[in-house]
Order: structure tokens, then sequence, then C-alpha cells
């Protein structure tokens, strides 16, 4: 077990919640408040996603972005910034025909689903090593395309934060670290619960977590219920962790959370009970050398 723990806020995520839950960040100025209060709760890093402001649906676009990073980094919050890349890998066959993406599709090049990092560089970014059945979709990301993506993201000097969902994806994780396009030691997020991933579970997180090269920096979260009991875990593990609504809308069972600076109080008060004590931000940088902002 760690004495200091990393947590990660996921403050929106990309999941149409808008409609269920009216704290869900939705506009630039929400999400970054939430990043920013996220830190101030005892978050070292936040992981952002953005939203289309006026329906609330999940969206790629750079002008976004760059709103959100500049609130933050005008703010003086030290919150270390993790920028999603999983825009643009989503696949909904077509019908009639499932050949045509139907409606829901986001497929984008591999390029455009990095362009919002080489232009904005933030400290860390995330990298879905994951081709999947993702609930009724599909989450496609090929390897020749995690090439492609990986070269950018190291080339705008950003670390990856390789997202696995299943053990198969912490294979393909260690194969593109062997080729080199990911910069040793490697920072790995185990993704639990998500259908039709590996479940929430002790064994499904020990297994693969005693698939990471003994150097590897790596932090794991559940979805829903099991958002907190995957942080004690995590923490017993020797891992870091990750809450925030992108995850779970709840602080307790048929409580909804006040907002993600709630759920980061939380995780505190579990990692603290458990003998440990949460990162900020700056020790963060120092553990993972990152490489600081553009």
């Amino acid at each position: 077990m760690r004495e200091k723990v990393m947590i990660t806020c996921a403050v929106t995520g990309g999941a149409d919640t808008a409609p269920k839950y009216p704290n869900v960040p939705v506009t630039p100025e929400q999400i970054a408040r939430a990043a920013i209060d996220a830190c101030s709760a005892g978050a070292a890093i936040a992981h952002i996603h953005v939203r289309n402001p006026e329906t609330g649906k999940p969206s790629g676009e750079l002008a976004l972005y760059r709103e959100v990073v500049e609130r933050i980094r005008e703010s003086g919050s030290k919150v270390v910034v993790n920028l999603t890349t999983g825009f643009g890998g989503r696949f909904v066959p077509g019908s009639p025909d499932p050949r045509v993406p139907g409606p829901g599709t986001t497929l984008r090049s591999p390029e455009e689903r990095v362009a919002h990092i080489v232009a904005l560089k933030p400290e860390i970014c995330t990298l879905d090593v994951a081709t999947m059945a993702f609930g009724e979709t599909a989450f496609v990301n090929l390897p020749v395309h995690l090439r492609v993506m990986a070269q950018a993201i190291r080339e705008a000097g950003t670390r990856p934060e390789l997202e696995c969902f299943d053990l198969g994806h912490v294979r393909l994780a260690l194969r593109l670290v062997e080729e080199g396009l990911i910069e040793p030691p490697p920072l790995f997020q185990l993704c639990l619960g998500i259908a039709w991933g590996a479940p929430a579970t002790t064994e499904a997180m020990a297994a693969m977590a005693a698939m990471l090269p003994r150097d590897a920096h790596w932090a794991a979260f559940g979805i829903s219920r099991m958002q907190m009991p995957m942080v004690a875990q995590a923490v017993l593990l020797g891992g870091h962790v990750r809450v925030g609504i992108e995850d779970n809308l709840y602080i307790e069972r048929g409580v909804l959370a006040r907002d993600n600076a709630q759920l980061v109080e939380r995780a505190v008060q579990i990692i603290r009970l458990m003998g440990a004590e949460p990162m900020t931000p700056d020790e963060v940088r120092a553990m993972l050398a990152l490489r600081g902002v553009g």
C-alpha cells in the first residue's frame, strides 16, 4: 500500500447523463469550475471531456477544449489537466445495412482525435487501448490508429494515460510500450465495471494490475455503486484512484452527489482512513515527470 495516493477526478464524461442529473457540468465554464473545485477538495488531476453547451451531448470541438483549459490555467489552480482522446471512437451499425454507420456514430481519424492535444499540449491525455462492445455500441481503437495517436501525443510532450478495460487491452498497451511509442515508465488507468469490459471486482483489478511492469504507475476505478469500494481496493493493491461524475452520480445509495468535489472528499476520507494521504498536483508532476504545458 502507498503512503501517498494520486486522485483523478473525471468531472463530466461523455455519456448522456445531463438529462438525468442537473449538476453534470456542461458548459466550458462549468467544466473548468468543476476541475478547479475538485482540486481544492483533494484531487491532483482533472480528467476532462467537453460537451455541446446547447445540447449537453459529447463533443470533440477544439474551441471547447481550448476554453476549458484556458479557464483552468488562468484561474491559478495547480490541478493537472488530463484531456480525453476517447471521442471519435464510437461505432453504431446502421439498419438495415450494418456496414453503414448509424445514428450515434462518432468515428474520426486518429489525427482528428488528438488535434486538441497537439494544439493545447496538456500535461496528460488518455489513450484508450480498447476495442470492445461498449454497452450496445462498439468502441473502436485499432492498433494502427493507436500508433498514430501515441506518436502525436509523444511529440506534443504529453504523458499518455493508457486506459484499459480488460486483460487484452493491457497486452496491447504493453506492446505499444515495447515498440517505444510510450515513454517509460508507463501510466495506466484500469477501467472496471463498464459493459462489457472487466467487472469491478477485487479479482479483476488484481489480475490486470499483476500484468503491469514493476515500474508502471497505475490507477483504477469502478463505475456506479462500485466507485468507492474500488477506491479502497486500488489503495490496498498499491494503486492510485479515480472518482467523479463521469463514472458515478451518487454519494451514497439513493442520494445524488452534490458535485464532483463531494465525491473527491469521500475518496480523501477513504484514503486517510486507510492510513495514506492524497498527493498534491506538484507531487504528481514530480512522480510522473510531467513536462508541463506548452
